[in-house]
């Protein structure tokens, strides 16, 4: 994509920029079906005027938004041009990346199109990449540090991304086998009371292990890595007494560990293994009293060399637009009435250590 030199009238304190298109880019992919693309950029920039003729497109207005769409093309393209599609969601997100760079509050320098095109894990015709900023410093994390907590709200991918470089490593050879481990904790129900044996009233609580691994893997090579030992699903108690070496080890739903348990799990670490520890800090289902192991671990371990902690939050959340305005509500609902999820706090609900940034 070229762009012609900006013109400005001081009297009218406009710019002008004229956009080309080049010909192995079907306009289609850069304005969307339906021109749905082209839609979400003018809803961003209301005062600026977008006009599109053939493979050019031209934006008139203030020049600060003029610039700021002609960044927001320049990404798109260079997106386009590794075969990835523009989405409509992807857009957004990269708008909201190119305000906040432009308004100072960006922390990084990074672009949207190195978040948009980092790929995780190809597994049948679909590709598992990063779609926010803080996801993408989150994988990044996990390929420098020995163990990585990912702190946030539900549907931000703490746990997805996890399996994915899981999985990643396992392909690789840079491990021998994964574990997946979580505590088996009431969320409200009674686990005694499920019908079955003990491993079928555990199991509800790993299924959503078991279909993460669904979306990576094969599922018919799944039985055949489990049997042999390469995959391991198994509650956090299972963990005791182990020494894991080479191996890829994710602890979900960690903010129902007991300050014990997460001690307990941290030194399982052995040689040549990498530990992943995913958990909402707002969402503790440990009886009252007890305190939450990964609200204490990030008093404990913050600063400790090849400990990293990535905090995400809201604006992460890539499940349907209204979990993360759900979240915000609590959020400010919390904070108006002091109390945690919209209930009064108790003693083992304390305030949580560190907020997503």
């Amino acid at each position: 994509m070229t762009q012609t030199p900006t013109a400005h009238t001081p009297a009218q304190e406009q710019a002008r920029a004229q956009l080309t298109v080049p010909a192995q880019h079907p306009m289609v992919t850069v304005l969307g079906s339906g021109d749905s693309l082209l839609r979400v950029i003018e809803r961003a920039f209301p005062a600026a005027d977008i006009h599109v003729r053939g493979n050019e497109i031209s934006a008139v207005g203030d020049p600060t938004d003029v610039a700021l769409i002609s960044r927001v093309f320049d990404e798109m393209m260079l997106v386009l041009r590794t075969g990835q599609p523009m989405t409509e969601d992807a857009v957004e997100r990269s708008i909201a990346m190119l305000k906040a760079s432009e308004n100072g509050t960006s922390d990084g320098p990074e672009t949207p199109a190195q978040v948009l095109t980092q790929n995780i894990l190809s597994s049948r015709g679909r590709t598992i990449r990063p779609k926010t900023l803080n996801q993408k410093r989150y994988v990044d994390a996990i390929d420098k540090h020995t163990i990585v907590f990912g702190i946030g709200p539900a549907g931000t991918g703490k746990t997805y991304l996890a399996m994915a470089k899981a999985v990643q490593a396992l392909q690789s050879k840079q491990v021998n086998r994964i574990i997946l481990t979580r505590p088996a904790v009431e969320a409200g129900e009674r686990l005694g009371f499920l019908p079955g044996t003990l491993y079928e009233k555990i199991d509800p609580y790993l299924r959503p292990l078991y279909d993460a691994l669904h979306d990576m893997l094969d599922p018919d090579s799944i039985p055949r890595l489990m049997a042999a030992g390469t995959i391991e699903v198994a509650p956090l108690a299972y963990m005791r007494g182990r020494t894991l070496n080479d191996a890829f080890i994710i602890l979900d739903e960690a903010q129902n560990t007991s300050p014990e348990q997460m001690k307990m799990f941290l030194t399982r670490l052995g040689f040549d293994s990498k530990i992943v520890i995913t958990g909402d800090v707002t969402q503790v289902d440990l009886p009252n009293g007890t305190k939450s192991g990964l609200r204490q671990v990030q008093e404990i371990l913050e600063g400790v060399e090849d400990v990293h902690f990535s905090r995400l939050s809201s604006h992460d959340v890539v499940r349907h637009k209204l979990v993360g305005r759900i979240v915000d509500a609590y959020e400010k609902y919390d904070s108006k009435h002091g109390t945690q999820n919209g209930a009064h706090k108790t003693q083992g609900r304390g305030k949580a250590g560190h907020k997503g940034k």
